[in-house]
């Protein structure tokens, strides 16, 4: 096992953004920065042995600056949306950064995924790791108390790609941190020949701007019903079958996973190289991403099109603040924050 570290360029202050490369004894390779605390590229085999990056992203941190896209990134410090970009916490009320129309979508515009965190390599026998860590102040983007985070991502000899999130706040607060990667197990074109399979009975009703209505839907039979595996470009065919997808041309919607605790969520299968990617979490849910809105160029000049990528992001329920029939985001003053999510690459 082995970690090379590199420069990746400077953010707009000056500040020096570093890329690191952990490499396992069969060559498989995880990349990440310290800008957003961010998954770079995968680098794993088909079966045949020959490697291809299924990670969507950037060759530069200002690459990442400029798009503004989420890709890859740790987010923070609440994934996913707040209705209103407002909420009331222990007896106060508190307004957060509205960065979609007037909702807060992953924390706000200078979140957790536009930080440069401190970054800490550590080699090890059985795999290798990157602890980021990052202190967010009291009222960064609105959110009350100071929360320090800590994200381990690391990368073991059986190219498993973990990640455990852990922090603590000074006061009572919102947490649900997630990571924004897209994967493509191809390793090029778009997802559409790809299989999802997901243990997932429950989606999350929304409305036409993503926000929950507080009730989660039984997939039986829908082009959401992934249990039994589903290949994606069949479910994008039949997406006039189901309403909230009939808009969206692809899927982004919130899955309540069965189960509790470590546990798998599912799988992503491409026949043609013959890799999979098993997904575990502690969280209860997923949101399934499918990369509609893609239309830019990524590494090495790359194009990214329409199902460029799959996004698989572990959480808690989408708006969970304002519905209690869903899984509490407080995070208490000082009672500590962990969750974990591994993605495990293999070939069948």
């Amino acid at each position: 096992m082995s970690i090379s570290i590199s420069s990746f360029g400077a953010l707009p202050d000056g500040r020096a953004a570093a890329l690191f490369t952990l490499t396992n004894p069969s060559g498989a390779q995880l990349c990440l920065t310290d800008y957003g605390a961010r998954i770079v590229a995968v680098r794993v085999p088909d079966r045949t042995g020959n490697l291809a990056d299924v990670a969507l992203g950037f060759d530069s941190a200002a690459d990442y600056i400029r798009q503004d896209n989420y890709i890859g990134a740790t987010i923070g410090r609440v994934g996913n949306r707040i209705a209103g970009s407002a909420f009331t916490l222990s007896g106060k009320d508190y307004h957060v950064d509205a960065n979609e129309g007037p909702n807060c979508l992953h924390g706000g515009h200078n979140a957790f995924d536009r930080q440069l965190w401190h970054a800490e390599p550590h080699e090890g026998e059985a795999a290798n790791m990157v602890t980021f860590t990052y202190t967010s102040a009291d009222g960064e983007e609105g959110f009350p108390g100071t929360l320090r985070v800590t994200v381990s991502i690391g990368w073991s000899h059986e190219n498993d790609l973990s990640i455990c999130y852990s922090a603590v706040c000074d006061q009572d607060t919102l947490c649900n941190l997630t990571n924004h990667s897209y994967f493509n197990l191809a390793g090029q074109g778009n997802i559409e020949q790809q299989i999802l399979t997901l243990n997932a009975p429950f989606i999350t009703e929304t409305d036409d701007a993503l926000i929950p209505t507080g009730h989660d839907l039984p997939v039986d039979g829908l082009p959401v019903d992934f249990r039994s595996g589903l290949r994606l470009g069949e479910g994008f065919a039949r997406g006039s079958e189901y309403p909230m997808m009939v808009a969206k041309n692809g899927y982004d919607f919130n899955f309540t996973v069965a189960g509790s605790g470590m546990r798998c969520f599912g799988s992503l299968y491409d026949p043609q190289s013959g890799r999979v990617m098993h997904l575990r979490s502690t969280e209860p849910c997923v949101q399934v991403y499918s990369g509609q809105h893609m239309d830019f160029s990524g590494h090495q000049g790359t194009h990214y099109g329409c199902h460029a990528g799959l996004a698989l992001e572990t959480q808690h329920h989408p708006d969970a603040i304002h519905h209690a029939a869903f899984p509490s985001v407080v995070l208490r003053a000082n009672t500590p924050y962990e969750t974990q999510t591994v993605y495990s690459f293999s070939v069948k």
